[in-house]
């Protein structure tokens, strides 16, 4: 049996998190393949396509879709938090900011920060939390706010 077929403890609540609270996410690295890859099924804009038609266009190279980059973050934010934490469903994603270009070879490191938890009379919170997403150089890359239902511990 692959890991990705194994249960996951979900041992997190909504009641359990706090605002405020700053959880790390880990670290992706990216290659020229994957950006060319991803590009080419589902944002295949020339700057993400064309390596050479990128060299001479206005951003000084291939770079990565913003849509990619949205992707690695959820990657991210799954593998660390939401496969321990009793997620019901996503409600909504927005205030995306793309803050710099994807290069090939970059590692993107992500940090999540819980900013609102609404618990209601159905046995579940709304969590709102802000992700982040640095290069390795420390600049901010990426920034998305988020909606989750979660389960609740306890029932009304």
């Amino acid at each position: 049996m692959n890991d990705s077929a194994a249960p996951h403890h979900r041992t997190v609540y909504a009641e359990d998190l706090r605002i405020g609270q700053t959880m790390a996410l880990g670290s992706y690295t990216v290659s020229e393949e994957e950006i060319l890859d991803f590009a080419t099924q589902w944002d295949p804009q020339w700057f993400h396509t064309d390596k050479d038609a990128a060299e001479s266009g206005v951003v000084g190279g291939l770079i990565g879709s913003g849509v990619h980059t949205l992707a690695i973050c959820q990657k991210l934010v799954v593998a660390s938090l939401y496969d321990q934490w009793n997620v019901i469903a996503g409600k909504s994603m927005r205030d995306i900011r793309f803050l710099r270009p994807l290069r090939p070879g970059d590692t993107l490191t992500g940090e999540l920060t819980v900013d609102n938890v609404v618990l209601d009379n159905r046995s579940r919170g709304l969590v709102t939390t802000t992700a982040q997403l640095v290069d390795s150089h420390g600049n901010r890359m990426f920034e998305v706010v988020t909606d989750a239902y979660l389960h609740c511990r306890q029932t009304p």
